[in-house]
């Protein structure tokens, strides 16, 4: 335990898995008040008992239910933007119904969260805004990630455009750009790739960490070390940034 978000009210998006999970378990246990969301609340359960103060069942793919829970909750201080989905496939792959899927859950989602969220912030003059981007975006095109790619680099300019409107106001917005998490949208992606190579899942692993120049993937945990430091009056300095954390991926 620290204190380093202490008597900040922050809130988490997809906190069910992955870094969402983790970033609300970090959260929590660097003092700040957290509020998890996500879209299946079973999977919010058990954070109670990991210091997590409230947990709340959220579609951030449905606007008047996005207002609703803002006008509920009220003023935080920190919004978390972790929600996402990773589409696998080029162009051809890419229909008009998974390209607005995959815009609305990417990166429409944080523009309802953001607009929802940030009148309350305006009005106590000051909040950190963290979006959930990738290494796959504007800074680096990765094969078979077509539409994921395009709606990442969406969020880096919406990150910015947030920043460079509020920063006079004392909002911050940044993005984390991550590379290859292991989370279990990951494991579910090996499991795939194992099927589509015919090899083994293990081999399947082996296949992808060849990939890593570090030799590894990363803990959903250290994605969060760096939310956490966002978060923080620590990074009060730091706004409209794309912070890449990706073990030398896009190198």
């Amino acid at each position: 335990m620290s204190d380093r978000l202490a008597g900040k009210r922050t809130l988490v998006t997809a906190a069910g898995q992955g870094i969402g999970r983790a970033t609300a378990i970090g959260f929590a246990e660097a003092g700040a008040e957290v509020i998890a969301t996500d879209v299946a609340p079973e999977q919010l359960e058990d954070l109670a008992a990991l210091g997590v103060a409230r947990c709340v069942a959220l579609d951030v793919t449905d606007t008047a239910e996005t207002y609703a829970v803002a006008e509920d909750l009220g003023a935080i201080d920190v919004l978390c933007n972790c929600a996402g989905y990773v589409h696998r496939g080029t162009v051809l792959d890419c229909d008009e119904i998974t390209w607005d899927y995959c815009f609305d859950l990417n990166v429409k989602s944080m523009h309802r969260t953001i607009r929802a969220f940030l009148p309350a912030m305006l009005g106590q003059e000051g909040g950190s805004i963290i979006n959930m981007s990738s290494g796959t975006s504007s800074i680096r095109g990765t094969p078979a990630r077509y539409v994921y790619g395009a709606t990442k680099a969406a969020v880096i300019g919406l990150t910015k455009a947030i920043a460079a409107d509020f920063v006079k106001d004392g909002i911050r917005c940044n993005a984390i750009c991550p590379g290859i998490v292991r989370t279990p949208s990951l494991e579910g992606r090996v499991a795939e790739l194992a099927v589509e190579l015919g090899a083994s899942i293990e081999d399947a692993w082996a296949h992808v960490l060849d990939s890593q120049p570090s030799g590894r993937v990363a803990d959903p945990e250290e994605i969060a070390d760096l939310a956490i430091y966002l978060a923080s009056d620590e990074s009060a300095f730091v706004t409209g940034t794309e912070i890449v954390i990706d073990g030398g991926w896009v190198l």
